[in-house]
């Protein structure tokens, strides 16, 4: 959950909202490919419920991931391929943008742009570092990135200011995103 807090930490009230209503709320079952490696990634994707399995050809499953982690962000960074494949662990809620939607917002916004960019960045680097952390125990086992224990320290002081607020979006924006889509 750390990371999504990170991004809509950095973003403000209408860019949360400009996500939930530009994006999608899309529910994926157990096994189900969401992105494959060597493919091009069209969308950026916030987990709002579930397990993601993230998957490599030679190395198999390296990490899980859970609600608040960003699937396929690097693709606003590059327009490389997918690095590794993401399937579903159960079934999964992801809020599902658009990378050419996306790609659109931050051309056209400046502000936007360095306040998502600024969010994926902190977010890489996070990601980075418990990548660096894994490599360091020398476990073979997948890297653990669903986050629900803080580790005391671990947050960027910079970051941790705007915690609460970004708790608060993705409980308003998305989380209410599930309630709407759940009723009929």
């Amino acid at each position: 959950m750390r990371k999504v807090l990170y991004l809509l930490g950095q973003l403000d009230d209408n860019d949360c909202e400009w996500l939930a209503k530009t994006g999608s709320l899309i529910r994926i079952t157990d096994g189900t490919r969401l992105i494959e490696q060597g493919k091009r990634v069209e969308a950026m994707y916030i987990v709002i419920e579930g397990t993601l399995r993230v998957s490599t050809k030679k190395m198999g499953v390296i990490a899980k991931i859970g609600a608040g982690e960003l699937v396929g962000e690097m693709s606003l960074v590059d327009s490389r391929p997918a690095s590794a494949s993401i399937d579903a662990e159960g079934d999964v809620a992801l809020l599902k943008v658009p990378r050419d939607v996306l790609m659109e917002k931050v051309a056209d916004d400046v502000g936007f742009s360095s306040r998502i960019h600024r969010a994926i960045a902190i977010f890489l680097a996070d990601r980075m570092r418990s990548t660096m952390e894994f490599a360091r125990d020398g476990e073979n086992r997948p890297l653990d990135l669903d986050e629900s224990e803080e580790t005391p320290g671990e947050i960027d002081v910079e970051v941790l200011d705007r915690v609460h607020l970004a708790g608060a979006r993705f409980d308003r924006v998305f989380r209410n995103l599930l309630n709407r889509s759940a009723r009929p």
